[in-house]
C-alpha cells in the first residue's frame, strides 16, 4: 500500500489547483496498491506510485482515453491545458479523473456477473483495432506470458506451462490492448448496471482470451460454472476472444495467479506485511495453482 505518511502532499494540492483549477476537501477512497485516490467534489486526484515512469502510466491513459470514446464507461483522465495527462511531483505523478458514483460488486450476483462480461467484450471491441506504440516497460502481467520461464516466482516454476503457453501465443496471434486488470474491484455498479471501469495501471498489449479466461475465473470466484457463465456472456456481445475449453482456461488462469504470487513476493520485499485473510488468499493462490493443472 501507499505510505500513510506521504497522502496527498502540499505540493500535490497545489499542482491540482494550479494545472486543474481544482480545490476543496480531499477524502480519501478504498483501493490502491502502490497509488493512492482521493475525491475532491465531482472528481478524482490519483497519486501513482514512487519511481514509477511517468511515460508508461501516459501510455496507460492513452489508452484508457482511447476506450472511452466508444465505451462510456470506460474512465479516463483529464488532461491538463498542455494536453498531458499526469503533472510529476516529485517521484509520484499526478492525475485527475472524473468521479463516476457507484459501488464494487464483491460478491456478483448473476445479473452483474454477466454486465460485467457484456462490459469487457465492449471494451475488447472498442480497443481491438488500436495498434499503439510498444508500451515502454512491459506490465508486470507480461512476464512469463509467452513461454519464458519468470524468475520472479521460483516457488511455481512449471515448464509444462511455460510450454504451454509458448505453443498457444504461437497459435493465437491477434493481439490489441487488454485492461489488464479486470476483476470486480475496478467495475463500479449502480442498480445492478455496471457504471465505471477504473485502474488502468496495468494495460497491456495481448491476446484477449488471456484477460477473458482471468476475468471469467476471478468475477466467478474460481467457480468453473459461473466462469462459463461470464465467458458465454461475454460471447454473446461480441467479445473479440476465441472460445475458451478448459484446458485454455485453466492454464491462462494459472498463469494470472503465478504473477499474483510474484506480486506478493515483490510486495513482501519492500516491506510490505499482510494480514491473516492477505496470508491465507495467498497460500489459497498456491494451492490453486497446482489444483488446476491440467
Amino acid at each position: 500500500m501507499i505510505e500513510e505518511e506521504e497522502p496527498l502532499t502540499e505540493a500535490a494540492v497545489r499542482v491540482v489547483t494550479e494545472v486543474w483549477g481544482l480545490s476543496g476537501r480531499a477524502e480519501r477512497l478504498r483501493g490502491g496498491e502502490e497509488s493512492a485516490a482521493y475525491r475532491l467534489g465531482e472528481y478524482v486526484v490519483r497519486i501513482g506510485p514512487a519511481g514509477h515512469d511517468p511515460a508508461q502510466a501516459e501510455w496507460c491513459h492513452a489508452i484508457a482515453a482511447h476506450a472511452a470514446r466508444a465505451v462510456p464507461e470506460a474512465v479516463a483522465p483529464l488532461p491538463t491545458p498542455a494536453g498531458a495527462t499526469l503533472v510529476r511531483v516529485g517521484d509520484r505523478s499526478v492525475s485527475v479523473w472524473p468521479y463516476v458514483a457507484g459501488s464494487a460488486a464483491d460478491e456478483p450476483t448473476a445479473a452483474e456477473l454477466a454486465g460485467g462480461a457484456r462490459l469487457l467484450a465492449r471494451l475488447h471491441r472498442a480497443l481491438a483495432g488500436l495498434r499503439p506504440p510498444v508500451r515502454p516497460r512491459p506490465a508486470f502481467q507480461e512476464t512469463g506470458l509467452y513461454g519464458e520461464p519468470p524468475a520472479d516466482a521460483p516457488e511455481l516454476a512449471d515448464p509444462e506451462l511455460d510450454r504451454w503457453l509458448a505453443a498457444f501465443h504461437a497459435a493465437h496471434p491477434r493481439r490489441h490492448p487488454l485492461h489488464g486488470d479486470y476483476h470486480t474491484g475496478n467495475v463500479l455498479f449502480r442498480h445492478g448496471t455496471p457504471v465505471a471501469v477504473l485502474d488502468w495501471d496495468e494495460v497491456f498489449t495481448g491476446a484477449p482470451e488471456v484477460e477473458l479466461a482471468a476475468a471469467a475465473a476471478e468475477w466467478a470466484d474460481y467457480e468453473p460454472g459461473p466462469a462459463k457463465e461470464f465467458a458465454a456472456a461475454y460471447h454473446e456481445a461480441g467479445g473479440t476472444a476465441g472460445e475458451l475449453d478448459d484446458e485454455t482456461t485453466a492454464q491462462l488462469v494459472r498463469h494470472k495467479i503465478r504473477r499474483e504470487c510474484a506480486y506478493f513476493r515483490k510486495a513482501v520485499s519492500r516491506g510490505d506485511t499482510h494480514d491473516d485473510d492477505a496470508l491465507a488468499y495467498h497460500h489459497d493462490r498456491l494451492a490453486l495453482f497446482r489444483e488446476l493443472r491440467p
